[in-house]
């Protein structure tokens, strides 16, 4: 119930507790919430109604009727002042929903203020008992799948009504051939002994046997028992061909291949053999190509309000896809254990092939003991249950083995596991009652047990495992389908409960079927709508006097039925349940059926691509819990292969673009299985042809966007380099320029402050040493200042000054000898490397004589090259970069 969803302004990721619940208030409004479950109670009010308990008698059960008119009182007028009622644009009569609510609400309003105390049978006040019965359909208007079920059925009425016509042509045209064929032919005496019409009078003597078989040992004149009864000339019971309305009757039965077997019996026997090939024309025209006929239109008309038949091939694949994506789930198969001790050669036992193919086999096995009905009299069910008793200590085994392997948590988190885990704690509590009890219960219980293990193949194998998503799918997207059918049961129920509640029983309507109450109305419906005898159930519910007791005063006083009521209550019921509701269940099963069943060829990904995918989630997800963080994804991407592999060296865009997708989605935090399972699919297949209009803009908007930011990320990144670069070689210059400038005061230093040189001599001597020193010769000797480096070039430019001199190379230049003694001031001096200002007044400071001069000259136009060299690097450095 914890997710977290992404803001669609804002783009802030919230946190959300009970989404689905959330999601399951804001399917409508809280004024239709209220609503439904008023009408549900109501409904569910109704049920207590029956012929001998009747809302007009008891006062609880008009509590419930009070309650629904006022609340639906409420709700009408807060609409009508909303949208209006008749002229505005959304108004209350404009939606064929607003209609019926406005209907049901009439008819309920006028049955509580009139509330008869006397009903009697095939009355107004009946009629709108019935129409109060409607009262369920109102779920329809409220619900908003609901309204989208009734639209797509009736959207494409106008095919459905257009092949009704052609059946009802079809059978218009065999009914009149057959009142021509067989009118007044089928009728004969009750007596078997009389023929001809005329001899059918008086009264005969009919024996009366519970068994053919049943042979009783009579006395020299004694007689079988009997009774008297008078004779009749009459037609079959259920069908006749008299007229053209009872020759379409009992034609339409036949359309429902109920009896049809019967009607062409009594062809052969009472006209003739040849007659029997009417029937049998019919029943190939009109169940096998015209009722075919009215299910494929039925069908075709379901999936054209799905909008399938407008998509390409390429597009219909697509759709198949995302339904198969929304199904997958992680494999929450934990990894194998990193040592090689015995809880990893325990994983490998449990992961073998052989080891679940022999689990299986000893499933199948145990299921064949059910072949044999375990009798706890019978001497043979015992070794029955001992070899059971064995299978379930070896699925004990293989539980305790995996729990090993797995550890408890790791096991845990595999629903099948959790199954498993379940019936064979029930085979163990089996087991000990068995033992403790030994009774029939206790086999009971084993057998139970066996069959919920079989169960448990389903997810074992690829094939069933298929059949049974086929399955559950199925159920999933025809669940608004199946309650609409539920409703409309009920609609039926309420009204069956009052048109034939107390119909006399006959060969059909007994103990166990009948109208008595809306529990088992719904029973005999829900054995209508798989068709078994609704034609003979009608025809009990037909019945009419002499064959009942009529009651005029009031309908629950008679055991009379009411052959127009029972015509079109049976009729109707049995098209819109049988031939359009159960073949839309058809329908959905069959597209689901194919949508797992598909070819590799019509897929866009194969099974086995989505079984790989999962295997590699496994991986990446340690913690099993269906979401890694977004840094893993790239890890997830280099493992795959097959459909979804990602070339990095030939698409280290198209990567980075998965990459920054998935980090865009939550903002950074992270992504579930189907996030990534979605993104792949996307860049697996031909957006343009594959995906419709809509969704195609929206996402070449998304991967706009991301091409974008990536673009941006990817310039960003190359910007970086390339200051990173120039700050290195910046750097490097800098450490080879500082090194350079070091050489060089250590030269300097000791050129002008020689070792002999002692700087803590008293003031007073030093001027005397100095004018010593000026009074010397010039010595010949030169030191040298620096010499070549790895940085130097060569060369350097000439000074301006020095043009049309030829250029020194370097290595060349020597600085001549200074004199010897010093000041104390110039040792003092802080030299700075790449400042002129301060060389400057070194040199200046060094020896006021001419030759002195001309040394400070020498270095000044040193230093002016050596800058002149630096600044050459840096440029050349940039332009490098």
């Amino acid at each position: 119930f914890y997710s977290s969803k992404t803001d669609p302004v804002t783009g802030a990721v919230k946190n959300t507790k009970y989404h689905q619940l959330y999601d399951l208030l804001g399917l409508v409004t809280y004024l239709d919430w209220v609503m439904i479950i008023v009408t549900i109670c109501s409904c569910i009010s109704m049920m207590f109604e029956s012929p001998f308990r009747r809302v007009m008698h008891a006062p609880t059960l008009q509590i419930a009727e009070y309650v629904f008119v006022i609340f639906m009182s409420i709700e009408l007028n807060l609409k009508i002042m909303a949208d209006g009622l008749f002229f505005t644009p959304t108004a209350v009569i404009r939606d064929f929903g607003g209609v019926m609510d406005i209907f049901i609400y009439l008819v309920s309003l006028i049955f509580l203020c009139w509330m008869p105390q006397n009903v009697p049978a095939k009355s107004g006040a009946q009629l709108l008992m019935v129409l109060r019965c409607l009262r369920p359909l109102r779920i329809f208007k409220l619900v908003p799948q609901m309204r989208k079920v009734v639209r797509e059925l009736f959207s494409g009425f106008k095919e459905i009504f257009l092949v009704s016509i052609l059946l009802l042509t079809l059978m218009l045209v065999f009914a009149s051939f057959g009142v021509q064929l067989f009118a007044g032919k089928l009728a004969k005496c009750n007596d078997p002994h009389i023929i001809s019409r005329e001899d059918c009078h008086g009264i005969f003597r009919i024996n009366v046997s519970v068994s053919k078989n049943l042979n009783l040992k009579l006395r020299p004149g004694e007689k079988k028992p009997g009774f008297w009864v008078p004779r009749v000339w009459a037609n079959p019971r259920n069908f006749n061909f008299d007229n053209v309305g009872n020759a379409m009757l009992a034609l339409f039965e036949v359309l429902s291949l109920k009896g049809w077997v019967e009607v062409r019996d009594v062809i052969i026997h009472r006209v003739g053999p040849i007659h029997g090939i009417y029937i049998h024309v019919f029943v190939f025209l009109g169940c096998m190509i015209g009722l075919t006929l009215f299910v494929g239109v039925v069908i075709a008309n379901f999936n054209e309000n799905k909008v399938l038949t407008l998509l390409t091939v390429d597009q219909r694949r697509w759709e198949d896809l995302k339904s198969r994506l929304k199904i997958a789930q992680p494999l929450h198969l934990p990894p194998r254990p990193d040592n090689d001790g015995f809880r990893a050669r325990m994983y490998d036992i449990t992961q073998h092939p052989f080891f679940k193919r022999t689990i299986a086999v000893l499933v199948l096995a145990q299921s064949v003991l059910l072949s044999v009905k375990w009798d706890a009299a019978d001497p043979v069910t015992v070794p029955l249950a001992t070899m059971s008793v064995v299978f379930t200590f070896i699925f004990v085994l293989e539980v305790t083995m995996k729990i090993i392997a797995m550890s408890p948590s790791g096991f845990w988190q595999s629903r099948r596991n959790r199954y498993d885990l379940l019936v064979t704690s029930l085979g163990v509590i089996w087991v000990i009652l068995h033992f403790a009890l030994l009774n029939a219960y206790t086999y009971m219980m084993g057998a139970c047990v066996i069959v919920f293990r079989f169960f448990s193949i389903c997810g074992k194998h690829v094939t069933l495992k298929m059949l049974l998503l086929t399955v559950v799918v199925s159920m999933y997207k025809s669940f608004f389908i199946i309650v609409g059918m539920f409703l409309l049961l009920l609609c039926y129920a309420f009204a069956g409960v009052v048109l034939f509640g107390t119909v006399k029983y006959g060969e059909n309507i007994n103990r166990h079927a009948n109208f008595s109450s809306a529990g088992k109305a719904i029973t005999v419906l829900f054995r209508i709508v798989t068709g078994e005898d609704w034609n003979k159930i009608m025809h009990d519910c037909m019945v009419q006097p002499p064959f009942c007791t009529p009651d005029n005063s009031t309908y629950w006083k008679t055991d009379c039925g009411n052959y127009a009521g029972a015509l079109m209550y049976f009729c109707s019921f049995y098209v819109i349940i049988a031939y359009i509701m159960l073949n839309l269940l058809v329908a959905i099963i069959v597209e689901n059926f194919s949508l797992f069943y598909s070819t590799e060829e019509d897929q866009l990904l194969s099974y086995n691509d989505l079984r790989h995918f999962q295997i590699i989630w496994n991986m990446v997800d340690d913690k099993r819990e269906g979401v890694i963080p977004t840094f893993r994804v790239k890890f997830l991407l280099r493992l795959l292969r097959g459909r979804l592999e990602v070339d990095l060296d030939k698409d280290k865009l198209l990567f980075k673009h998965m990459c920054y997708e998935m980090e865009r989605l939550h903002n950074g935090g992270d992504v579930t299985f189907h996030d990534v399972l979605s993104m792949l699919s996307y860049r697996s297949v031909d957006i343009r042809k594959s995906l419709q209009l809509e969704e195609l803009l929206a996402r070449e908007q998304l991967e706009y966007t991301i091409e974008e930011e990536v673009a941006k990320q990817t310039i960003r990144m190359w910007l970086k380099k390339c200051l990173k670069r120039i700050r290195a070689k910046q750097q490097q210059s800098c450490s080879i320029i500082h090194s350079l400038r070091e050489s060089q005061q250590q030269e300097l230093s000791r050129f002008l402050n020689p070792p002999s040189i002692e700087t803590t001599q008293p003031s007073e001597d030093m001027n005397a040493i100095n004018q010593d020193n000026s009074a010397q010769p010039e010595t010949s000797s030169q030191q040298q200042l620096l010499s070549p480096t790895l940085s130097d070039r060569g060369g350097y430019r000439q000074d301006s000054a020095d043009a049309g001199k030829p250029q020194r190379k370097f290595g060349q230049w020597r600085l001549p000898s200074a004199p010897k003694p010093i000041s104390h001031s110039v040792s003092s001096v802080n030299l700075r490397f790449g400042g002129r200002s301060t060389m400057k007044s070194v040199v200046c400071k060094m020896n006021p004589m001419s030759d002195a001069a001309s040394c400070g000259s020498e270095v000044k136009k040193w230093w002016t090259r050596q800058l002149t060299v630096e600044s050459d690097e840096s440029g050349e450095d940039l332009l490098d970069i």
